[in-house]
């Protein structure tokens, strides 16, 4: 009889095991035509912004633009790290206490593999290849203005752009395991203001 008990309950626990399996597939392959989707639109929107922006400015605004773009990538690389690295249990807390925004943030640590693809790959990603065709626009302008050889400008506005973005980057991730409770309860209080979650 107990054996009987025990071949029940584990069979119970496989058809569920199944069930969860089934389910994450699910999930994930929604995910990823979603994400596919997002992407898509947003680097066409970023992407049209910049040309618009970046179409007969001069050196000063375009180095202006590129620094904008280089920076929002940093920003949602600290806060896609800070998702993944900070404790549920405080917003937990915090929501129990009804405090602004506590709630939000729950949701994002729940789905924190989507919060921080989102914010690190997404957006991080879509504002290096941004940053990239500024550089362009800023080495022509240099191209323009100076008589210094056109590949030395064109390597040099390069490397510059991407030791700024893989420094600020680096910097980032430290600062956002240290204080990735505190990043990510702003974040979800900004956010609060124009979401309100169910």
């Amino acid at each position: 009889m107990k054996l009987k008990k025990e071949n029940i309950f584990r069979n119970l626990q496989v058809q569920t095991k199944k069930k969860e399996k089934k389910k994450k597939e699910t999930v994930n392959i929604k995910w990823i035509f979603q994400i596919a989707l997002i992407s898509f639109l947003i680097s066409i929107f970023m992407s049209l912004f910049s040309e618009v922006m970046l179409s007969n400015v001069t050196l000063l605004l375009s180095i202006i633009i590129t620094l904008i773009f280089i920076i929002l990538g940093i920003l949602f690389d600290i806060i896609g790290v800070s998702v993944t690295s900070s404790d549920e249990k405080v917003f937990h807390s915090m929501n129990s206490r009804k405090v602004k925004g506590a709630n939000i943030a729950v949701k994002f640590k729940k789905n924190a593999d989507k919060v921080s693809s989102f914010c690190c790959d997404v957006i991080g990603d879509i504002c290096g290849v941004i940053s990239g065709s500024c550089g362009v626009v800023i080495a022509t302008n240099l191209i323009k203005l100076t008589n210094i050889n056109s590949l030395v400008i064109t390597l040099l506005t390069t490397a510059i752009i991407a030791s700024l973005t893989i420094t600020g980057k680096a910097l980032g991730k430290s600062f956002a395991i240290n204080k990735s409770n505190i990043i990510l309860y702003e974040f979800a209080k900004v956010v609060s203001f124009f979401y309100k979650c169910k």
